[in-house]
């Protein structure tokens, strides 16, 4: 018998350089019986342990010194915890930790009540991840008073617009609500692989992978779209492509 979401033991990761803010933080999730964990104070040692230890949900602050939070998980590439949320005293990194893969941002100072909602879709998406659900079928886009729906193989690019994603198909774009965590991990995987924190391709897609003038990768898909391949993303979309050696 499957065991029930209550039941399932869940890892999570407290990042802060700041002692009293990861205090405040293990003292929120403690009572919970669900949950075990765990805390570090600095960027370099939250990749040691979430590699090491593969945590459920991380907690992180954006300013620390020597690794930043957007470091920390520029770093570790596709080795991230199911649920990523943001705690600073900054609102001004918002829309960037959504590009990134934040499921939520807490902006401090918070109440217990908004820390249990980022909380309770933390652990919603931590499930969802479990238990695999089906990948989407078509995406629902609207359009000049009328809803067109995508199969996901027509996509060639998803790029990051704000609170929307815009689907590239052909010579069209579509604006569609959703966040590129979101999407991303409804999609296919051994079809569309995320190349950039901003950008989504269609593997189906992909013309090359060529050097740029700065000694960086692109992406050029076969319409001639280049598109920055971050190093944080380049060695999975090796794997993807097959090309293990293309360094």
């Amino acid at each position: 018998m499957r065991a029930s979401p209550d039941s399932i033991k869940l890892r999570v990761l407290v990042v802060d350089d700041e002692p009293l803010a990861r205090s405040n933080l293990s003292v929120l999730l403690r009572p919970d019986p669900q949950i075990e964990v765990s805390e570090c104070g600095s960027g370099a040692e939250a990749i040691a342990q979430i590699r090491a230890h593969r945590p459920d949900i991380l907690f992180i602050d954006v300013q620390m010194p020597e690794v930043d939070g957007f470091d920390v998980l520029e770093m570790l590439g596709s080795d991230l915890p199911a649920a990523i949320i943001f705690v600073t005293a900054f609102d001004h990194y918002a829309l960037r930790a959504f590009e990134a893969g934040a499921l939520d941002y807490l902006l401090k100072p918070f109440d217990n009540a908004r820390f249990e909602r980022a909380l309770s879709r933390a652990k919603n998406q931590v499930e969802a991840a479990v238990a695999k659900p089906n990948r989407l079928e078509r995406l629902a886009v609207k359009r000049a008073g009328e809803v067109l729906f995508l199969k996901p193989s027509e996509v060639d690019w998803i790029e990051a617009a704000d609170y929307y994603v815009c689907l590239h198909v052909a010579t069209k774009s579509h604006l569609l609500r959703r966040s590129m965590a979101e999407l991303e991990n409804d999609l296919d995987p051994t079809i569309f692989c995320r190349v950039h924190r901003s950008a989504i391709v269609n593997l189906n897609r992909v013309k090359s992978v060529a050097v740029n003038e700065e000694g960086e990768y692109d992406v050029i898909l076969e319409d001639k779209t280049r598109l920055r391949l971050s190093r944080r993303y380049r060695s999975h979309l090796q794997e993807s492509l097959g090309l293990r050696n293309a360094e």
